[in-house]
């Protein structure tokens, strides 16, 4: 693809990292985590863990330095040679498609149910997957100007959530701070830290980026930002429904907008207004890891990127359609949580020790 398709400054790629953590987990991590930690703590879990993205994200960096102006795809064999830079490229083209296919399936259950009640499934999933083609095979530079624009309209949301909910907000339902003591707080880690997927869109993009001294500050930003939203949506979650009431609830953040009605407001019911921003986020998500994957199998095997991307629409469809309810589905979406701890967090840790290594033999 031409160069210009492909070029971002580092705020485009900050809001990249942003847009690709949050989607599916604001729905579902006030559920999982308070699942976990059991006390109202877990506001404090989601600062503890946003450590182990941040570390993540620093040692990618360290790892694309040393190959400046190359993806992941096109370095990793000169550090593991060419055929297991092949095996470990085509786990991570994998991972990319069974995210995107995991989370247009999960777009189309919540908008079927909360939005477009009786719209065959398979509709809404054949709709965006078509978007995310559309949008994609344009380049980077085109998804990260598209991102920009969705990033603040998702902001405002939350920070109108925030205030709106202060209304009915219970601060008794947050105490005693650390009543349990830190334990519970601990075990909470794992799951929130599964919902930080996105630092590892830092192996590709940065590549393309303008000012790659400013990659440090992009990966600070990408994770604070969310982790400040996250912990925003959950103390509000809590503060409202007790950390009783959410644990047996599948979409916590949906029932706390519909706790409050402002009919003289332009959206009577705000819970559509923030599921349309919902889906714009999961709209970027989907997006960047179809073109991660796309992207991936043409630098690994050195052909066009448009053949890839309509080759591999059918197979995301596909999987999209293999869960066959809602409990399969968040199966797969822990699945793919956990590889991507390995996958993301392992691995460029051995690849930058071997190429520490190597050069010093060298």
């Amino acid at each position: 693809m031409k160069k210009h398709q492909n070029i971002i400054s580092p705020t485009q790629a900050t809001i990249l990292i942003i847009n690709f953590t949050l989607g599916v987990g604001i729905l579902t991590l006030p559920r999982l985590v308070a699942d976990e930690v059991g006390t109202p703590d877990i506001w404090i879990t989601l600062l503890i863990s946003s450590l182990v993205p941040l570390t993540i994200g620093f040692v990618i960096i360290m790892l694309n330095k040393r190959y400046p102006e190359r993806t992941f795809y096109q370095y990793s064999s000169l550090i593991v040679g060419k055929a297991l830079a092949l095996f470990i490229g085509l786990l991570m083209i994998l991972y990319f498609m069974t995210f995107a296919s995991f989370a247009v399936r999960m777009m189309a259950e919540v908008v079927e149910g909360y939005l477009l009640e009786g719209t065959p499934v398979t509709i809404l999933i054949v709709i965006l997957l078509w978007l995310s083609l559309y949008l994609i095979v344009s380049g980077m530079t085109s998804i990260a100007r598209v991102f920009q624009i969705i990033f603040p309209f998702t902001v405002i949301i939350f920070i109108v959530i925030a205030l709106m909910s202060l209304g009915v907000f219970e601060l008794n339902n947050l105490r005693p701070v650390l009543g349990e003591g830190i334990t519970p707080v601990l075990k909470g880690i794992k799951p929130t830290v599964l919902s930080y997927i996105g630092v590892e869109i830092m192996l590709i993009i940065q590549a393309y980026m303008t000012d790659q001294h400013k990659a440090k500050k992009v990966i600070f930003l990408g994770v604070i930002i969310p982790t400040l939203l996250y912990a925003m949506t959950v103390v509000m979650v809590v503060g409202v429904l007790s950390i009783n009431g959410i644990t047996n609830l599948t979409y916590p953040t949906i029932i706390l907008i519909q706790t409050f009605e402002l009919p003289e407001l332009l959206f009577e019911r705000l819970d559509s207004l923030f599921l349309t921003v919902w889906i714009m986020q999961i709209f970027a998500s989907i997006s960047i890891s179809f073109y991660a994957a796309s992207l991936g199998l043409s630098q690994l095997f050195n052909k066009d990127i448009k053949r890839f991307i309509y080759g591999l629409l059918p197979i995301i469809f596909i999987l999209s359609m293999i869960p066959r309810n809602l409990n399969q589905l968040f199966w797969i979406g822990d699945i793919v949580a956990n590889v991507s701890l390995v996958l993301f967090g392992v691995i460029p840790c051995l690849l930058l020790l071997i190429s520490f290594i190597r050069r010093k033999v060298q």
